[in-house]
């Protein structure tokens, strides 16, 4: 299995956080599960080989999409592929989608929309040219100038909410978010409906949501103890860690930090 990351060019990085491609060819009849966890931040996916099935209820498999937008999520998702695949993604800071598309992040929490549903025929023109190109250096500049053109017909004002969300992720959900509203110069009533419009979520839930995402980050560190990991990362104490990561996971940490848990290979690669 490979992953990597490409960083954007300079002036998408105040949106992209950056591109990132998972291949892998399966070696024996076994398929792959992958998870997927709650995120604060975006994405667009592309399924340049191979399609997976995303396991709903009563664990019953439906086609997931070629190529789409994976919203900021609260919940985890759990797919199935049984043949060779390859992904290329686009991870997105959550004020991307207004600035970039210019419909409110809220808009797209926990959703999955393919590209044509979303964009379109110039999704479905996007998606042909991603899927043809010739090598992932391409498919940055494709989707590069792409997002280009989205800035353009969607600028915007940048407010004052673009800095408090940015913070709360590079804090990694530890910031202090009455401070950081302060600093906002609005209403507590108006910072909140601002917040919800550009992140997804409300500023509670975002700051818990990040916070997680911190705590994954820790895969691998077998320095540190559960214990440990949920003291640095901002948890009052170990129960109140297990229950967030069991709901934004479905896992139970120790499964998780075990190495054994499902898709968790990336993370090896």
């Amino acid at each position: 299995m490979q992953y990597f990351t490409i960083p954007p060019s300079p002036d998408l990085a105040r949106y992209v956080r950056f591109f990132w491609v998972l291949e892998h060819d399966l070696t024996d009849d076994a398929p792959y599960f992958h998870r997927t966890m709650a995120d604060g931040c975006a994405e667009m996916v592309f399924h340049f080989k191979g399609r997976f099935d995303e396991i709903i209820q009563n664990d019953k498999p439906e086609l997931s999409f070629q190529s789409g937008i994976h919203g900021q999520s609260r919940k985890f998702r759990r797919f199935v592929i049984a043949e060779n695949f390859g992904i290329f993604g686009v991870y997105l800071y959550p004020f991307a989608i207004p600035a970039l598309f210019g419909v409110p992040s809220s808009e797209l929490s926990d959703q999955m929309p393919d590209l044509t549903s979303f964009f379109g025929s110039k999704g479905t023109e996007l998606e042909e040219r991603v899927m043809l190109a010739a090598n992932h250096s391409e498919r940055v500049n494709i989707i590069s100038s792409f997002l280009r053109e989205c800035l353009k017909q969607h600028e915007m004002h940048e407010p004052a909410v673009f800095s408090v969300i940015s913070n709360i992720i590079q804090s990694k959900g530890l910031a202090k978010i009455p401070e950081l509203a302060a600093q906002s110069f609005l209403s507590t009533r108006q910072f909140e409906r601002k917040f919800l419009a550009f992140s997804g979520f409300s500023p509670k839930l975002f700051s818990r949501i990040i916070r997680f995402q911190s705590a994954l980050n820790e895969y691998g560190n077998k320095n540190k103890s559960l214990t440990e990991i949920a003291y640095e990362c901002g948890y009052y104490d170990q129960s109140h860690f297990i229950h967030d990561f069991k709901a934004f996971s479905g896992e139970h940490p120790k499964t998780y930090f075990s190495g054994n848990a499902e898709g968790t290979g990336y993370r090896d690669a």
